[in-house]
């Protein structure tokens, strides 16, 4: 892979977490908690959400790993949530959760519908741009639904499931793992769908 498409990709990547976390911040202050606002994360300068880890360090390991030719996701630094300005100590924490998902999920809709009226308007290095940024963002919404800890998906899951405390400290606990499990043997699966997804909605002139 060139390394301007590496530098593509990253860039698609950064700005896509960082608008992930920003709707959580946003939901979170919509709902009466200015935690994220004080603390400045309500922005899209990427000094405010660089997570060493998440944003640097897994997405390049990712690239060379894959010699380029696999999928890259990663994320950006939490915004800081205080629950305790929610008016629904159950729910709200559940619709923060999953604002940031919605918000990928709009940005793949939005260029993805781009992609499927307007391609023949459109050079092909936009094309390849915009077809990057609907598979990543389809990509970091599916993967961050999944209801394991500490992902997005398990703050819905604890919502809107009776979970007994010892099972739900035992999935808190053990939650890493069973990503890493779920990622090595349904990995594949999941990347499949992104491609499904992609597929239904831009069309099949790609």
């Amino acid at each position: 892979m060139e390394i301007s498409v590496v530098i593509i990709l990253i860039i698609i990547l950064l700005f896509s977490v960082i608008f992930h976390e920003m709707a959580h911040g946003w939901m979170a202050y919509f709902l009466g908690d200015p935690t994220a606002k004080n603390a400045g994360r309500l922005t899209l300068n990427p000094a405010k959400h660089i997570d060493p880890i998440g944003t640097v360090f897994l997405p390049l390991m990712l690239l060379i790993v894959t010699l380029g030719r696999g999928p890259i996701f990663g994320w950006a630094k939490p915004v800081p949530i205080n629950p305790f300005n929610f008016s629904n100590k159950r729910y709200d924490p559940a619709k923060v959760a999953v604002a940031g998902p919605l918000a990928n999920i709009l940005l793949a809709i939005i260029f993805g519908l781009i992609l499927r009226f307007f391609h023949p308007f459109l050079p092909q290095p936009t094309i390849l741009v915009f077809l990057y940024i609907v598979q990543i963002n389809f990509l970091l919404a599916i993967f961050n639904l999944l209801p394991i800890p500490p992902l997005d998906g398990s703050h819905i899951l604890f919502a809107f499931f009776p979970i007994d405390p010892k099972t739900k400290f035992l999935l808190l606990q053990y939650g890493i793992f069973i990503l890493i499990f779920v990622l090595l043997f349904f990995g594949k699966a999941i990347f499949g769908l992104v491609n499904f997804l992609t597929q239904i909605l831009v069309g099949k002139f790609v």
